[in-house]
This record gives structure tokens, sequence and C-alpha cells, in this order.
């Protein structure tokens, strides 16, 4: 296909696509999937090769949101039966951060519920921060504690965090659909925030709210203006009990298509498939991985994913090499990996392909403010699946781990 031969040119020189082909490769045919998969697979192997990243979540604090996003189990008003828990300590968050490094994560995602974090909270995450360094030597720690004041990125970086998390999640136009506590334009200024203090800004979406695939296709190309490092891609997790526990608009095809579009806009960024995977990607899973670079190993915030090992199993059979502590994740033109080289960086406004990061909670689609899931959804166009596609099997509330004494699934 021409259109996909001139995507895979421009990926390779970090050009930005046309709206108007982010929009075709979101509507090709399912007879074209594959190439779109290979072509996708060309630019993500240029800048990546075969290693994924793995990245792994713990939830500091878990529920009683005071924000009202109707993706996720935490919101205000939330009836969905999520382990609910105030401020894990240092030394507890250490250890369920433990079992994600055992499994081969080598970066630690920090996520609590909430608006944003008080100056109180940043002194406790701080120590959470020190507490995982002092155990593991090396490790990236990535914070999610919603809307930054000023200077708390500035406070997070000196305690020792890598980089931070907030997700934008859908186009400016249809933010306000899914959530009114906030803005989308408070979200953006917290990714600048992270930016401006020299930490990794990671960034990303949650697909399948019902959305249009023009929206899908506005917040990607707002997010190549933010220039994160990392753009988490998470697929909706309906969880009941939340507004949007009835959206179930997605399948595996639409999903590979999604993250195809993402890695075409963005080319150089980490792009890390979160949130939803093993609900609605499934056995096409592997088949990401030609795409992404980057996935979360075990749970999600209050969500369970697949087993550690069964993702382990997936990256080898698939033919992939699991990211080591020592390799650099980015480009080199993008990679700022010592204390030393952090800093404050002017953006240019062409975003991911650019020059330089987003769970999705991290990334992790859950996680109040941060990011996880009848009625309120975005307006859209997608089709629904049928209804053999609907897997409520698959959803499954996280009862261990952090906040629990049962040992984290890693």
């Amino acid at each position: 296909m021409n259109l996909l031969n001139t995507l895979v040119g421009k990926g390779l020189r970090r050009e930005l696509p046309t709206r108007a082909e982010a929009l075709a490769v979101l509507a090709t045919s399912d007879d074209d999937l594959l190439d779109v998969v290979a072509a996708a697979g060309r630019v993500r192997r240029h800048w990546f090769g075969r290693r994924v990243k793995l990245n792994y979540l713990v939830n500091l604090k878990s529920g009683l949101c005071p924000e009202d996003c109707s993706y996720c189990s935490q919101r205000l008003g939330s009836t969905a039966d999520i382990l609910k828990y105030t401020w894990l300590k240092p030394d507890d968050a250490s250890k369920v951060a433990a079992a994600g490094v055992a499994g081969g994560a080598k970066r630690v995602c920090l996520v609590a519920s909430g608006r944003g974090p008080t100056d109180r909270d940043v002194d406790r995450v701080a120590g959470t921060i020190k507490a995982i360094k002092d155990r593991h030597e090396g490790v990236e720690v990535c914070a999610c504690l919603g809307l930054l004041s000023e200077g708390q990125a500035d406070r997070l970086r000196e305690a020792g965090a890598d980089a931070y998390n907030h997700n934008l999640n859908t186009s400016e136009s249809a933010y306000g659909d899914i959530t009114t506590t906030h803005t989308y334009a408070d979200r953006v200024a917290t990714v600048r925030k992270a930016h401006a203090a020299g930490l990794s800004a990671c960034s990303g979406l949650i697909a399948g709210m019902g959305e249009s695939d023009e929206d899908l296709v506005d917040v990607v190309f707002s997010l190549r203006a933010l220039d994160p490092d990392s753009v988490p891609v998470n697929f909706l997790i309906p969880m009941e009990g939340t507004p949007l526990a009835r959206e179930w608009n997605l399948t595996p095809r639409r999903c590979l298509r999604i993250l195809a579009m993402v890695r075409f806009v963005c080319p150089d960024a980490e792009v890390r498939i979160a949130g939803g995977r093993e609900v609605h990607l499934r056995s096409m899973q592997p088949l990401a991985l030609n795409i992404a670079n980057s996935i979360f190993l075990g749970d999600y915030l209050t969500s369970e994913g697949q087993a550690g090992r069964a993702d382990l199993e997936m990256i080898t059979d698939a033919g992939f090499e699991v990211e080591a502590p020592g390799e650099d994740t980015l480009p080199g033109h993008r990679d700022r990996t010592t204390a030393d080289d952090r800093g404050p960086r002017e953006s240019t406004g062409t975003g991911c392909g650019a020059h330089e990061s987003t769970g999705t909670g991290c990334g992790a689609q859950e996680g109040g403010v941060c990011g996880s899931q009848e009625g309120a959804g975005v307006r859209g166009s997608a089709s629904a699946p049928r209804a053999d596609e609907v897997r409520r099997d698959l959803v499954a509330v996280r009862r261990r781990g952090a906040g629990t004494d049962i040992v984290p699934n890693a």
C-alpha cells in the first residue's frame, strides 16, 4: 500500500504524518491488517530493535478519589468493589515493587488516587522513592499523583523520581464528556510542569470510551506536540460500578490499528501497551509487540492482569527480548538517563518524533486523575463488537499485591 510505504518513510525520518494518513490507518480493512502491523513494526524495530521494556505498577493509595472520571473505578461515586486503602508505608511499597523488579521490570510506577498531591503527600512519595532506590540500584521510578502544583515536579525530581505520568486520555473536544471536575488544560499543564522540571514526561490515552476516530487522532497529535518520552495506550477496562461499564467498543483488530497509528505519529517514543491489553487484545497480544516496545508486567491498579510468567513467555515466544536494566530504552537523540543530564528542555512543538515520556495511573488507566474506567461515554463512531467479543469474564478486580497480605503478581 502506498499509504504504508509513506508512513514507514516518515517514521524512519521522524516526520509527522498528516491527519488524513493517521485516520486512514484506523480505517484500513482486515485484509490489510497484517500489512499495517508489519509497517508499524519496521518503524518500531528501527528505533527500538526487538527489546521490550517492562514496567511495574504500585498503587500507593487506592479508591475514594474526589474526581469524577467516568472510566475510573476509583472515581467519586464508584460502586466498583475494589480495594480501598490509604497511603502505603515506604517499606511496604518497596516490598511490592521488589516483586516487579524481580520479574524483570526496569521501571516502577508509583500511583496514588486523588486530584493531586499535597506537599505532605510529595514528602511521603519521596520517602518511598528513596526506599525503592536504596533496595534496587539503577531502577527507574515514575510518579503518577494527579495534577501538580507549582514546585512539586521539582521536588519529585530532587527526591530521585525519573519520570512523571499524567495522561491526556482523550481529545480536548471530548474531554468534558468523560470528566467535569478538572479540565483538559489542567492535564496539559501538569505534563508541561514535568518537562520543565527535567522529569521524563509520560502521557498517553484511553481507547474504547466510545470516541470517534477523529478523537483518537486528535489526542495522539496533541501528545506528539507535548513530546512525551513514553506514550501508554490504555484500552478501557469496563469495570462494573462505573459509568462506562457497558462500553465494549473494541476488538483485537481495532486495538492493533490504534497502536499502529500511535507508532506512526510518535515513531521514536516508547509506546507502551497499558491497561486492558488482556481484555481486548487477548490472543493478539504477541502481535502487538511488533508495534509497541513496552508493557506493564502483572496486575494493574484495581484490576488483574495476566500472570507475570505468562508475560515473559509471551515475549520470548514472539521472538522478542526483555530490555536489560543497563540498556537505554530511548534512541540516543532522546535519551537522558543520568541525573546530571536531566534538566528543563525547550519544546519545539513538533512533539514525540521531534526530539526527546506518559498506565494508566502511570498509563494503566484506572487510577483517579492518572487515568481506569453506561452512559457518560464520549460520542463516537466506533462500531460495537459482536456479542461474542464482549469478554466480561476477563475483567477481574485486583485482590493481591499492594494493600493486601497476598503475594503480588509479577
